[in-house]
């Protein structure tokens, strides 16, 4: 941020001093370097033993400058002469190791063809990605990996999963204590079945409490988590994937005092701590900045892994976080226990997060995504009236924009590809974690299970989840997608660069299995008549935990690297409002058909599944935003003005000549 606004003061105070300043513009490039020293040649510039060294330009600049022409020019084009020796200057080390490169290779290999031929081979076993090079050379501990989030996001989700039951009994003991301060309760060990709990004044207090909570922070972060992406491709994710968690350590202060000081603080001031964690985004804004995280520092062809191995830490902290939080009260003794490991895992989540884990996006690409975001402000400025800007900035689902974007390098194709990736992930995302409850309801009416048996029912179906995402599936992704890629690029002998091409034919063919186990597996639920066979089902839709993970890794495939935060954040904001309107939905049809058509809540959920199997039969392959390579951007502040130099003033190559012409 420092540079950004040192760069801009320079620009304000080199402005007036711009007349005198262009009589040295032969000199820029030599000024350049003896000023900012962090630009470095591999050799000394001034030697003259340094193969193409010229006495007006470093030997560096040599090899890219053209012969020196001399016309009249507009101020702009010498603005974007000297805006295209910045971006030569920040791409200084890649050219002069490729040319040191190629230079000890001419004094120290031989020139045959045999020699030239198998190093082409070998440089193209293992392909280049763009979003790693500006890491290249830096120690491990600095370079991003989603291998830094699998541990605290582990954390994350036990921190969510292991704090809903027992909020829920806090909120009832609370709720009894302020009507009678007196009473003594039986006390409430999670994992078993707490017969004190299972009145009906319990579960008809529990529900409305949970749904009005659930309001509060899910209507929250679905407007917050989009505006946090689209800050992410600016500013980076870390900083802000730790703000997530603010709002999770206050929510859970705030419980601790409730529970602690009941005879002063309301059970209802939870609603407050709700508010806080929407505010900062909850754990959908966790959610998005971490898969945000990975899809920048993993190339595209084993995205998708990376994807599983988040969605896998998501699985797993779900599943066994009440488990692992009921075994915590019941060593402790404590119900109030619990909050405070929860408010230390926020707490260390939020500080490992800022303080340890690299941040997976450079400083160039923060700065190309502000400039082109600025770009669009201004233009946005002048097409409409600032009335109607305002309107539009205040319009709550102007985020969703992204799903259909218009303008250069896109397509009807890419539209279509975006919506109905966004329906499909949103289906499966919701229709999951909203049938939830209503299948453990059903499990304790229809089987009559306890608690501990609907608990080994949830934690199988993870734990054959997190074996897919982990285990099965980077497997499948090696045999279908990277060795035959490496036996191409043997066979081609040609350089290979990995780039996004939006999904290709594999990415689609797990998507659809994905989503085929999802409605084989709820129609499974339906005509299950023994309790073996309904969770032989839940095995089957246990395969449908790719589905989420494949989506959103094809989703980032289709657009640049600088708008998958944002594209992320409406996925986010969907993501949210599917888990506040699809437990209404859920819940609703379950009481209305139970003790009738007790299946009719997986018919409904076969139904979902079937829609979003439906809409992956439109997405076509590689299909994608192209973007405008750098070198083809405008300068982010041009100016207007005529300017006549003499001769022997500015160096001027081939393209600025045909551009003045």
């Amino acid at each position: 941020m420092l540079c950004f606004a040192l760069k801009h003061a320079t620009r304000l105070a080199v402005d007036p001093l711009l007349p005198g300043l262009i009589t040295l513009a032969p000199s820029f490039p030599t000024l350049i370097h003896l000023l900012r020293p962090s630009w470095r040649c591999p050799r000394d510039y001034r030697d003259p033993s340094y193969p193409g060294f010229t006495s007006r330009y470093p030997s560096c600049y040599a090899q890219h400058l053209p012969p020196i022409r001399t016309e009249p020019i507009q101020k702009a084009d010498l603005r974007a002469y000297v805006g295209r020796l910045e971006i030569m200057a920040k791409n200084d080390n890649i050219h002069e190791e490729e040319t040191a490169i190629a230079n000890e290779a001419t004094h120290l290999l031989p020139s045959s063809s045999a020699s030239q031929d198998e190093i082409s081979e070998t440089s193209s076993i293992t392909p280049a990605w763009d979003g790693l090079k500006d890491f290249e050379g830096l120690p491990w501990w600095r370079q991003p990996s989603v291998y830094w989030l699998l541990g605290p996001y582990v954390i994350f989700t036990l921190a969510f999963g292991g704090v809903v039951v027992p909020k829920l009994d806090l909120q009832y003991f609370a709720d009894q204590h302020s009507h009678n301060p007196d009473k003594v309760f039986m006390p409430v060990l999670l994992g078993t079945d707490n017969p004190q709990c299972q009145i009906p004044e319990v579960s008809a207090n529990s529900a409305k409490f949970l749904l009005v909570m659930g309001l509060f922070t899910g209507v929250l972060s679905a407007f917050v988590t989009p505006k946090i992406g689209h800050l992410s491709d600016r500013y980076g994710r870390t900083r802000l994937m730790a703000l997530a968690s603010v709002g999770g350590v206050l929510n859970e202060f705030i419980t601790i005092l409730v529970a602690r000081y009941p005879d002063v603080i309301d059970y209802r001031w939870l609603l407050l701590g709700s508010i806080f964690d929407g505010m900062t985004g909850s754990f959908t804004t966790g959610s998005i900045m971490s898969q945000s995280y990975a899809s920048d520092c993993t190339p595209p062809s084993k995205r998708a892994v990376s994807m599983g191995y988040i969605h896998a830490c998501l699985f797993a902290g779900l599943a066994f976080g009440p488990l692992l939080g009921g075994y915590f009260v019941k060593w402790t003794g404590s119900l109030l226990s619990i909050f405070y490991v929860v408010m230390g895992c926020h707490f260390a989540f939020m500080l490992f997060v800022w303080l340890v884990v690299p941040e997976s996006l450079s400083g160039r690409r923060q700065l190309i995504a502000r400039e082109k975001h600025e770009k669009e402000k201004e233009m946005r400025s002048q097409t409409s009236s600032s009335w109607v800007a305002t309107l539009q900035n205040a319009n709550p689902f102007a985020p969703l924009k992204i799903l259909r974007p218009t303008g250069p390098g896109t397509s009807p194709a890419l539209r279509r590809n975006l919506i109905a990736l966004a329906i499909d992930d949103t289906i499966i995302l919701g229709a999951s974690m909203s049938a939830g409850a209503v299948i453990v309801l059903y499990c304790g009416l229809v089987w009559h299970w306890d608690t501990l048996e609907k608990s080994k029912f949830v934690s199988l179906i993870s734990f054959v989840r997190v074996v897919i995402l982990m285990g099965i599936f980077p497997i499948v992704n090696y045999f279908g997608r990277t060795r035959p890629a490496a036996r191409r690029r043997r066979e081609s002998g040609a350089a290979a660069v990995e780039k996004n091409n939006g999904a290709d034919e594999l990415d689609i063919i797990v998507l659809r299995v994905a989503l085929v186990s999802d409605v084989v597996g709820s129609l499974g639920y339906v005509f299950a008549h023994s309790s073996g066979v309904f969770v032989a089902s839940g095995m089957v839709t246990a395969l449908g935990g790719l589905g989420s993970a494949t989506g959103q890794a094809i989703i980032t495939k289709h657009v640049p690297s600088e708008r998958v935060g944002q594209l992320l954040g409406a996925i986010g904001m969907l993501h949210a409002l599917a888990r506040v309107f699809g437990p209404v939905l859920f819940n609703g049809v379950y009481a209305l058909t139970a003790g009738r058509f007790d299946q009719a809540i997986f018919v409904l959920l076969a139904s979902f599944f079937g829609i979003a199997l439906t809409m992956s039969f439109t997405i076509k392959p590689h299909v994608v935003w192209e973007d405008q390579p750098e070198e083809e951007r405008q300068p982010l502040y041009p100016t207007n003005g005529t300017l006549t130099l003499s001769s022997d003033q500015v160096p001027i190559d081939e393209e600025d000549q045909l551009r003045i012409q």
